[in-house]
Formats: structure tokens, sequence, C-alpha cells
């Protein structure tokens, strides 16, 4: 696989060595995302119970959060084009760090929507960050060990979303909410009094966040990060109709964007409903804080999965590990499904190990070929985690009507659809 280059006259190939240093700031950047893409099933929870949502409104979270992706990804391309990668991820940091602050007009109100609003800035700022770094770690070392590349850095990415539950049920979830019965019995002053002390809970971790993406965005901009020239044959946009036209030839890649629209909306979907998941009476039975606590291992799992997939994909072949995953990922929703208690949760809970590897996977496997049109088709697939905005919203409408408890059907069709890319649907035809 020919990806783009790292400096004007290096072109990244299986002799390309690894750029270690490099690879270690840009991971910071994964962290990050990763954590503040977890506080959302934090979120979830906390501003259901506060605003009395169902769970299709309150899934509007993660629809303004991944929606971003779907709107900015082409402006963060032609932003790279501009100015360069480096500076783009530096924007893309303070971008976050605005986003993060509007966190705290949002809680004195207190106003969903003014959350969401929050959260579209957020997200903007991380689909900037995407848009630059995950095709610059492809970039970084040999081209055959792109997919593992992209598995270390993601394993730093669920460092970040195994932390965020954790931290933010400790200091986000630390009162009991009242039911939505005990709600609707308070008169008018005493549900906003409630409302504004229960929201500013956010306002200390969103300034902390807001703090240190600010240090890291002065951290990225004075290190000397290799360049990436953005010529005419390694341009995010370039001639966008010719683009396009090339683009859409490409089977791998277009069906490896339906590969990530699915993947993202299966793990989205499931992370988001864990916490009401579990406080269920015939599941765990047990409080938002300490199922938020459980969370965690969910993400713990993709973790250690991607750590053990750059270690293995530098040997197994990806598309068979993609398509084994997938299926074990679905037959695990399905036991949980038809479960109950800690077998339910256990299930449910090991998907995010099987989880791991899949994005990486995908993107690596997609842009594979691509050669010029590498940090185009970066763009697309970032473009389809705008799935994180869908999939959720259809199954937050579906636990509505069946309950959360069989609403998981709809993630375990999706890495349906993921194993026959891993297996099939990804391999490249010239």
């Amino acid at each position: 696989m020919v990806q783009a280059a790292v400096t004007k006259t290096t072109v990244s190939s299986d002799s390309t060595p690894s750029n270690y240093r490099a690879m270690a700031m840009v991971t910071t950047l994964f962290f990050m995302w990763g954590f503040l893409t977890a506080l959302n099933d934090i979120l979830v929870p906390h501003l259901r119970s506060i605003f009395d949502l169902t769970y299709a409104r309150v899934m509007l979270i993660q629809s303004a959060f991944f929606g971003a992706y779907f709107v900015f990804a082409i402006p963060s391309g032609l932003v790279i084009e501009k100015i360069g990668y480096k500076k783009t991820m530096v924007v893309g940091l303070l971008i976050m760090a605005v986003g993060a602050l509007l966190f705290v007009p949002a809680a004195n109100v207190p106003s969903f929507g003014l959350f969401l609003a929050a959260l579209i800035v957020l997200a903007t700022g991380v689909t900037a960050l995407q848009v630059a770094a995950n095709p610059y770690v492809t970039v970084l070392g040999p081209s055959r060990t792109a997919s593992s590349r992209l598995n270390l850095t993601q394993a730093f990415n669920s460092l970040g979303t195994t932390i965020a539950p954790y931290v933010g049920g400790i200091l986000i979830l630390a009162a009991a909410p009242l039911s939505s019965s005990q709600l609707r019995q308070l008169s008018g002053s005493a549900l906003l009094a409630y409302r504004q002390q229960e929201a500013s809970s956010v306002k200390v971790p969103y300034i902390g966040i807001a703090l240190a993406l600010t240090i890291l965005a002065l951290a990225i901009a004075m290190f000397n990060l290799p360049k990436i020239e953005t010529t005419r044959e390694f341009r995010p946009m370039g001639d966008v109709d010719t683009a396009a036209r090339d683009l859409w030839k490409q089977r791998q890649l277009v069906l490896g964007a339906v590969g990530i629209f699915l993947y993202v909306g299966a793990e989205v979907s499931i992370g988001s409903f864990l916490i009401n998941y579990f406080t269920q009476p015939e599941i765990g039975n047990m409080s938002v804080k300490t199922a938020a606590a459980l969370v965690s291992l969910y993400w713990l799992g993709a973790m250690i999965g991607r750590f053990i997939g750059a270690a293995g994909l530098q040997k197994l072949p990806t598309r068979a590990v993609l398509g084994t995953v997938a299926v074990v990922a679905c037959v695990l929703v399905v036991i949980s499904m038809l479960s109950t208690g800690w077998l339910a949760m256990g299930t449910i809970i090991c998907v995010g190990l099987f989880n791991s590897v899949m994005f990486p996977s995908i993107f690596a496997l997609g842009v594979e070929g691509l050669g010029p049109l590498t940090a185009k088709g970066s763009g697309l697939l970032v473009q389809a985690i705008v799935g994180g905005a869908i999939i959720p919203l259809a199954e937050g409408a579906l636990a509505d009507r069946i309950g959360i408890h069989h609403a998981f059907i709809l993630p375990a069709l999706c890495y349906i659809y993921i194993a026959y890319y891993g297996y099939r649907g990804s391999i490249h035809q010239t």
C-alpha cells in the first residue's frame, strides 16, 4: 500500500522507518478525543434525569457530537490544505477547548439545547483532529504496518475512553437523581433550582478539560513534527469533482465507509445505554454511579484489545481478524439480549474487547491502495463516523418501544455487516 508523503521527497513504503517521537506526540491527541467521547456516556444518563428526557431525545447528545463529523470533515480537509496538518491539529485542540468552556453557561441556565451546542463545537475540533491525525499516523512508518500503528494509537484512545466513565461517574454522577415522578411533583422554581444544582456538576470537569486542551495545543505547536506536504499529489481536497469520481470507484473505500458508519454506531449505541442498562432491575439493579464504574470495563476491553492488535496485526491478516472479531461481537450481543443478571452484563461488557481492532482495521483497509487519494479517502471515512449520530438515535427510539434489553438487536446487525466487510468487502479490486 502506497501512502502519502511524510516529507517533500519521502513517501511511506515498506522501507520507511517508524518515527516514534512523532507517534508519541500524536498519540496524545487520540487519548484526548477518546476521553471526551466517552464522557458522553456519562452525560446521557445525567442529562436524561435532569431534563426528564425520553431515550430517543437524550440520544441527541450523540447525534450532536457525531453529526459534527459529517458536517465538518470536508471543511477540515480544506483547512489542512490551507494551513497544513500540524496547524490543523492545534486549531482543532483550541476549538475543543472553546466547546468545553461552553458547558459552563449551558449548566448555568441550564439548557439541554445549549449543552448540545457545546457538544457540536467540541466535536468540530475533534473532527479536525481525526481528519489530520489518522492519515498522519499511517505514514509515520512502513505501509505494511499502518494497521498496527493505528491500532496502537487507538489503544491510547481507548485508555481515554476507559478512564473517562470512571472519572465522570465520580465527578458528575455524585448525587442520586430524582425519578420522573418526583420531578413532576416539583414546583417551577424548585425544578429550576434542582436542574441548576445537578447541571453544575459538569462545570469543574469541563473547565479542567479546556485547560488541558489548551496546554496540549501549545505543546503540539512547539513540537517539531515531520511535515506532510499538501502538494497536488497529496491534498485532502484538490479537484473536488475529480476526487469524488475517483473515490466512488474504490470499492474497498466505499464499503469501508459503510463499515465505519455501522461500527461507530454500534459501539456508541452500546456505550451510551450501558449505565441505564445496568440499572435495570433484571440486569444489574445498581446505582448510576456504580454502573458508570462498570462502563469503564467496556472501554478497558477495547484498550486491551488494541494493544494486542497492535502486536498481532503485524503478523496476522487484517481481513481475517476483522471478520472474526465482528462475528464474536455479534454473538456476545445476542447472548446479552437473551439473558439477564451477570451473564447479560458480562457478555455486553466483553463486546468492548472485540470492538477494539475494528475501527483502525476498517480504516486501514479502506485507504489501502489509494495512493495520492489517501487523504481524500480519509475524509470520507471520517465523515462516516456520523453513524454515531444516527444509529444511537434509532436505538433510542427502539428502546422507548421495546426496552433497552432488546434494542441491542440493532448493533448486532451492524456487526454482521462488519464481518462481511472483513472477509469479502474489503478486498481491493484493481
